[in-house]
């Protein structure tokens, strides 16, 4: 036995001597390069990019748009219908040669949803066959309206819309981070309680061998039964057989852990416990203030109200469409370029254009009463989610209040099974206690120290999580805040 012992101990020291670089990790380090390195940052980061842009065409959208359109040119060649004086057609051979180019400079009207331009425009038409000639036509200004008299103005609800939305999404960002901080946790604890299953193991199975050792020895002096001797025997070979389990287990979070934090093959992570937990205080009311206020949760209910307010007001629009569309300015025609903008004409446009059903069976009134039900179908789905989310955040904030102490009870308790155990150890040595004694407090002594490391893992998970929902750094006092324009840029 003692040279399986060796063996192992052996195997570990050549593993060690091969490894390319050992890195110490504490929770904190982790976090900090989960949040730089691991796929769900960038995730995070690349729709955060989205949102950003999506917000930022939306803004540039309700800015003045310079725009120039240009035919350069447009050549034609063929036959086309002609209709005479006496109302006869015909087909007449065409031969020109025809430009034309405009510049406009356009903007949204915020309170109407209509579009006012200002547009300047010049026309050339080249006579290529018979009689050839040159031909402009000028209109130097014209101002131009475009305005929907009973349609439902986009403009004004994108700015009610879009704002709520890049908040929420801003939110969604800084709640990602802290779930990215969540990921990281399972990720560090479950490595971490491999690598103390690890030495667990290592440590039973030392003592399980000079155990053994002393069984022999008092077995060959009478002071023992076979049976006891059979059973150090046999803890012996489990314990071996945990050791092998444990390690299998270890390497195999490890891959995974150090995939999650883009390190490479060649480096071998060693997770340090926490040796602290924050003390702090937190009130269902005050969290779930902070929760309303900063969380994505109430940016989502307001946008979705809004946007089921929008889908009646479009449907009621939709009833009846009246659009407007006026244009006023100056124009000029003549054989010389120069000459088209001499002698200016005015030049009007104005024109209404009308769309009433007169009969559609109530198609359209239909889809008003579909868009008022859905909307009340939300305001419903939104009372709901409200009440589960204040429930959520109560049980939360009690659970992690509670775990504060049950992270000092575990503590306590597996110092008090450690220091049994070594006393029973000592004292099976002359005699005292039996090997079922002694198996019961190795086992206790195990699951104490399993059962601390699973409440500290429990207590930093539910820290994190009321950080991911409130965005209330509670250690600090102060909100979860970052730099959007800063990220999103670089």
């Amino acid at each position: 036995m003692k040279k399986i012992f060796l063996i192992f101990a052996l195997f570990a020291s050549i593993a060690s001597a091969g490894r390319a670089e050992t890195v110490r990790l504490t929770l904190e380090d982790a976090i900090i390069r989960a949040r730089a390195k691991s796929v769900e940052a960038a995730v995070a980061l690349n729709e955060l990019r989205s949102s950003y842009w999506e917000y930022r065409t939306y803004r540039a959208d309700l800015l003045p748009e310079v725009t120039f359109k240009a035919t350069v040119p447009s050549y034609r060649k063929q036959y086309s219908s002609y209709m005479n004086a006496e109302g006869n057609y015909s087909f007449v051979r065409n031969n020109y040669l025809e430009m034309s180019g405009e510049l406009s400079l356009s903007q949204k009207i915020w309170p109407t949803g209509g579009t006012l331009s200002l547009n300047s425009s010049i026309d050339f038409l080249r006579q290529l066959s018979d009689d050839k000639y040159n031909r402009f036509m000028s209109i130097p200004v014209a101002l131009t309206l475009s305005q929907p008299i009973f349609g439902v103005n986009t403009v004004k609800w994108d700015r009610k819309i879009e704002p709520v939305r890049y908040a929420e999404a801003k939110a969604q960002f800084l709640s990602e981070t802290e779930n990215v901080a969540i990921s990281t946790i399972n990720y560090f604890f479950n490595l971490l309680m491999a690598k103390e299953n690890v030495d667990i193991a290592y440590q039973n199975l030392e003592n399980a061998t000079k155990l053994y050792e002393v069984a022999k020895e008092k077995r060959r002096m009478g002071q023992i039964s076979e049976n006891d001797l059979l059973q150090m025997e046999l803890n012996l070979l489990n314990a071996n057989s945990d050791l092998t389990d444990c390690l299998s287990n270890f390497k195999s979070n490890m891959f995974t852990f150090r995939s999650y934090l883009d390190y490479g093959e060649d480096v071998e992570l060693e997770p340090e416990a926490p040796n602290r937990v924050p003390e702090v205080d937190v009130t269902y009311a005050d969290a779930i203030e902070r929760a309303l206020t900063n969380n994505k949760f109430a940016k989502n209910l307001r946008r979705r109200q809004l946007e089921a307010e929008y889908e009646v007001a479009r449907a009621k629009a939709n009833m009846r469409e009246v659009n407007l569309f006026a244009q006023v300015g100056y124009t000029g025609t003549d054989r010389k370029f120069g000459d088209a903008y001499r002698g200016l004409k005015d030049n009007q446009i104005v024109e209404i254009g009308v769309s009433i059903p007169i009969l559609d069976w109530g198609k359209r009134r239909g889809k008003v009463k579909v868009a008022e039900s859905n909307r009340q179908v939300v305001e419903s789905r939104l009372r709901q989610e409200t009440q589960n989310f204040n429930q959520d955040i109560f049980i939360l904030v009690e659970r992690f209040c509670n775990q504060q102490q049950q992270v000092q009870i575990a503590d306590k308790a597996s110092l008090i099974a450690q220091k049994r155990y070594d006393t029973n150890v000592e004292t099976f040595l002359i005699g005292r206690i039996s090997t079922l004694d002694l198996n019961d407090s190795q086992v206790k002594k195990d699951e104490s120290r399993q059962q601390y490391i699973n409440e500290l893992f429990r207590y930093w998970l539910y820290f994190y999580q009321l950080r991911s929902l409130t965005l209330w750094d509670y250690e600090k006092g102060t909100g979860i805040e970052a730099d959007i324009d800063k990220i999103v840029k670089n």
